[in-house]
């Protein structure tokens, strides 16, 4: 058997305003648009994975989701733009990663990141 995707699912009560987040905040496009459902893709094609976490790292509690981004200063600059609460502020992490935390509308907690170069 082969995985070729994993999805995540956030229950919401709009989906337009969740759209909304996730399409301004990460450029994402919509694919696919019922009105009950929309799904959101990304022009890269990315591996599908699952963490499985007893804390977040750094004293932070498990995010929801983790998203990789190719530039964590822009992403976090434009959630400050889109005047999101940062919930972990960016952080260059001893793992390798460089990253920040902010809640979706529905209150998922997202863990946005990018790997260092380092």
């Amino acid at each position: 058997m082969v995985v070729k995707r994993i999805v995540s699912n956030i229950a919401c009560l709009s989906t337009e305003e969740v759209q909304k987040f996730y399409c301004d905040l990460f450029d994402l496009k919509v694919a696919m648009d019922f009105g009950w459902i929309a799904t959101l893709t990304s022009e890269e094609n990315a591996p599908a994975q699952i963490s499985i976490a007893q804390h977040g790292g750094s004293g932070t509690d498990v995010p929801d989701l983790s998203i990789e981004v190719d530039d964590v200063d822009a992403a976090y600059l434009r959630a400050q733009q889109m005047g999101l609460e940062v919930n972990y502020d960016l952080t260059d992490e001893p793992w390798g990663v460089r990253r920040f935390y902010v809640t979706d509308p529905t209150g998922k907690l997202l863990n946005i990141l990018a790997h260092s170069d380092k």
